[in-house]
């Protein structure tokens, strides 16, 4: 029964987490200090729970990621798709030849807390820049520009990161606006996490029991509910604020953890 309690947090610090700039993984790093499984079952449980907050994008957006609907521009839908899938190459590539390197040796709550920080300062630097929006629609990014933001997602690589906050600053910093930073960083989630979970799974699924699939279920359940109140929740907050409470939470919690950690 303490496990189903575990999984229902850890699936709610995923779903409100997630899709927020503020990095769910190094939430869920934080969280496992005191709440967590046995290995490597806590880290297959991160990554697959991280599947049920992405199940909560394509619902939410439903109408712009299905091609097949009878008002649907279908060629534009198919280009969201093409940019979602170029943007993340770069996540996979770099994720293959240095995945296993970063869980080894920057898992640790020390990197978190300084990703968190540095992260901090970059987002209220950025929001706080006098830059024109060039791009007020994802169908006006060029394959060029979904690439580059798809390089930035890689820094996400370091726990603590964001990837969303890697990619909604990427994307800022060329001119997007707030609304298409933050859906694209939702759409580019898509591919990257399905990808991801799906290793995690071919890599661990044979040491599963029947007690840890329900535990999974049950995570990946309340990661899906609770993340497509926050994406909701989200979108709504930036078409009339910005980022910059995101950055100064970040460097709060940051500075909270250095303190846990040398206390």
């Amino acid at each position: 029964m303490f496990d189903l309690v575990k999984a229902a947090i850890l699936g709610i610090v995923e779903g409100v987490t997630e899709f927020l700039p503020i990095s769910s993984t190094g939430h869920l790093i934080i969280v496992n200090r005191w709440i967590s499984f046995s290995e490597p079952f806590t880290q297959m449980f991160d990554v697959v729970i991280q599947l049920g907050a992405i199940l909560a994008v394509i619902v939410f957006f439903w109408d712009k990621l299905w091609p097949f609907g009878k008002k649907t521009d279908r060629a534009a839908v198919f280009s969201l798709w093409k940019k979602a899938l170029v943007g993340c190459l770069p996540a996979i590539a770099l994720g293959a030849l240095f995945g296993s390197f970063v869980e080894e040796k920057l898992f640790n709550p020390f990197v978190v807390a300084a990703a968190l920080i540095i992260g901090g300062i970059v987002i209220i630097v950025v929001e706080n820049r006098k830059k024109p929006i060039r791009f007020n629609t994802i169908g006006e990014l060029k394959y060029s520009k979904v690439l580059i933001i798809g390089l930035a997602q890689c820094l996400a690589m370091i726990p603590g990161t964001s990837r969303s906050a890697a990619t909604i600053v990427g994307a800022l910093l060329l001119g997007a606006s707030r609304t298409v930073a933050a859906e694209y960083s939702f759409f580019l989630a898509i591919p990257t996490m399905v990808a991801a979970t799906g290793y995690s799974f071919l890599k661990h699924h044979a040491s599963l029991s029947g007690h840890e699939m329900i535990v999974l279920a049950l995570g990946f359940g309340v990661a899906f509910i609770t993340a497509l109140w926050a994406v909701k929740t989200f979108m709504n907050y930036i078409r009339t604020k910005s980022f910059t409470p995101f950055g100064w939470y970040r460097i709060i919690l940051g500075i909270i953890v250095l303190g846990i950690l040398f206390i």
